[in-house]
C-alpha cells in the first residue's frame, strides 16, 4: 500500500538542501493538499494517478528544477504569487527592501516605481501594504509583465499597474517619491550561476556585466530625472558590493547615502535621497 508516508520517506533528492521541505511541497501540490494535511494523516493511501504526478514532480526536482517552478507559485511577503521561467523566484532576502521602503514614506498618497518588477512581487507587496500609494512596475520582459498583472488580479490590489519598460525608457517624464528595484547584479563569470536554482532561472534577470554592476549603474544615472525632490532610490545588491554601490550613488549627487543588512549580517540593500537644485 502506497501511504503518504510511505512516499515522502523514499523521495530520494540527494542534491537538494531541503529534500524532505521540497518532498512535502511536491506531494501536497501532487495530492491539491496542504502540508498540515500530509502530517496529520501520514497513513492515507496514495491513489496511483497522484502518486505519478509525485514522481514526475520528483525527476524534475532530481534534475535540478527549483520547487517553485514546478509548483508555479511562490510565498513572498503576505502574498502568493504566480512565478514561471521567464521571471525570477522571490526571495526572503528581498524582503528587507519592501521594509526599508515601508519606513521611507508615510501612509499619505505616494507615486512608487518597481523596475525590473518580474513577478510583481515589490511592487504587489507595498501595494498591499500602503493603499493609499501609487505603484508601478515595470519589466523589459512582455511576459513578465503579464504574469505580474496576473498577480495583481487574482490579489484584487487595484493601486498597483504594470507596463513594459526597459528600465525608465518607456516613462517619459514621470516622476516618483520613491523608486525600488532588484536588478541584475551577478557577474557574468560567478561561478554560482551554474549551481541551484540559479541554472533554470532567466540570465537576463540575473547577470549584470563583467563586475554585475551595469544596470545599477544606469539605473542610479537614470533615476534623478525621474525623482521628486527629496525622494528615495533603493537598490537590492550583492553582499560584496555595497561599497560601490554606495560610491556610485554619493558621485550621482545622491544624499543620506547608506547600506542595511540582512538577517544573515550582509549589506543587501543601499539608498540614497535626491534633492533637485
Amino acid at each position: 500500500m502506497t501511504t503518504i508516508e510511505s512516499l515522502l520517506n523514499t523521495a530520494a533528492l540527494p542534491d537538494s538542501p531541503t529534500p524532505r521541505l521540497d518532498a512535502e511541497l511536491l506531494l501536497a501540490h501532487a495530492l491539491g493538499t496542504s502540508r498540515s494535511y500530509l502530517r496529520t494523516w501520514p497513513e492515507r493511501e496514495v491513489e496511483a494517478e497522484a502518486a505519478a504526478r509525485f514522481a514526475a514532480d520528483l525527476a524534475r526536482r532530481r534534475a535540478g528544477e527549483p520547487v517553485a517552478y514546478i509548483l508555479g507559485h511562490q510565498g513572498f511577503w503576505s502574498l502568493e504569487l504566480e512565478v514561471a521561467p521567464h521571471t525570477l523566484i522571490p526571495r526572503p532576502d528581498t524582503e528587507l527592501l519592501v521594509e526599508t521602503a515601508l519606513g521611507l514614506l508615510p501612509a499619505t498618497p505616494a507615486a512608487v516605481l518597481d523596475l525590473g518588477t518580474g513577478t510583481g512581487a515589490i511592487a504587489l507587496a507595498l501595494a498591499s501594504e500602503r493603499p493609499g500609494w501609487r505603484v508601478s512596475g515595470v519589466d523589459r520582459v512582455p511576459e513578465a509583465v503579464a504574469l505580474a498583472e496576473r498577480n495583481r488580479q487574482r490579489l484584487q490590489l487595484s493601486n498597483a499597474e504594470f507596463l513594459e519598460s526597459h528600465w525608465f525608457a518607456a516613462l517619459g517624464g514621470q516622476r516618483y517619491d520613491l523608486i525600488v528595484s532588484n536588478p541584475p547584479y551577478i557577474a557574468a563569470a560567478d561561478g554560482h550561476l551554474s549551481q541551484g536554482d540559479v541554472r533554470f532561472e532567466p540570465s537576463s534577470a540575473l547577470v549584470a556585466g563583467a563586475d554585475g554592476l551595469d544596470d545599477i549603474r544606469r539605473i542610479v544615472a537614470q533615476a534623478p530625472e525621474h525623482l521628486q525632490s527629496g525622494a528615495w532610490l533603493l537598490l537590492e545588491h550583492g553582499f560584496e558590493q555595497a561599497a560601490a554601490v554606495r560610491e556610485l550613488l554619493a558621485g550621482r549627487g545622491f544624499a543620506e547615502v547608506q547600506s542595511k543588512r540582512d538577517l544573515g549580517g550582509h549589506e543587501r540593500i543601499s539608498l540614497g535621497r535626491f534633492h533637485h537644485e
